[in-house]
């Protein structure tokens, strides 16, 4: 397997779960201004979005969009249990996750990383965002993750979002139950290997 990546950004989150998992696969960077990969290559070419991650199979298929990508890992390894069983309540309550994640946070924080949003914006931005931590923070209260004690594809995916905060102003001091998740999960062996991997510690 190949996984298309630009540093720091939501592929962190499938890097994560291809760690966890062991998975072999093969790492190309792509920069997210260019949309040319390190060998020049036109990454448009391989994921017309222009965006990352792409996932691309040993057979020649790729998967895009994030949610899906770690679900498509998980189920390569059922026994790793980074996602309940498909079918199950608990596949779901997964689901439910990882939208609330990709459409309430990550895609709250994507305006403050253009350069030309305006200050005002934001602020609004950041104010939404304020709010959905709230939330979040009382969900996780009393919890190691957020499917309980199992660590799982949505975790990988909250922890790379929530380490956006400092970069677009947000303190997660703020919300200590956030700032102890992210320092929880940022502690786990294999998401230190792929952060390392991404020059990211």
């Amino acid at each position: 397997m190949k996984l298309y990546y630009g540093p720091g950004t939501c592929a962190l989150s499938p890097h994560i779960v291809l760690s966890e998992l062991g998975l072999a696969h093969d790492l190309v960077k792509v920069s997210t201004k260019t949309r040319k990969m390190e060998d020049g290559g036109d990454y448009l070419q391989v994921n017309p979005k222009g965006y990352v991650p792409t996932l691309e199979l040993d057979d020649g298929q790729r998967l895009t969009e994030g949610p899906a990508i770690v679900q498509y890992l998980a189920d390569r390894v059922p026994s790793a249990k980074l996602a309940p069983a498909n079918g199950t309540m608990e596949r779901y309550r997964l689901q439910e996750w990882l939208n609330f994640i990709t459409s309430e946070i990550h895609k709250q924080f994507s305006p403050m990383f253009n350069p030309a949003t305006s200050e005002e914006v934001k602020e609004g931005q950041r104010t939404k965002l304020a709010g959905r931590f709230d939330w979040l923070s009382r969900q996780l209260e009393g919890r190691q993750y957020l499917m309980g004690d199992q660590f799982t594809v949505a975790d990988a995916y909250l922890f790379t979002v929530l380490r956006w905060s400092p970069f677009t102003g947000i303190d997660l001091g703020k919300w200590p139950v956030l700032a102890q998740y992210v320092a929880r999960v940022g502690a786990r062996p294999k998401v230190q290997a792929a952060m390392k991997a991404e020059g990211l510690s």
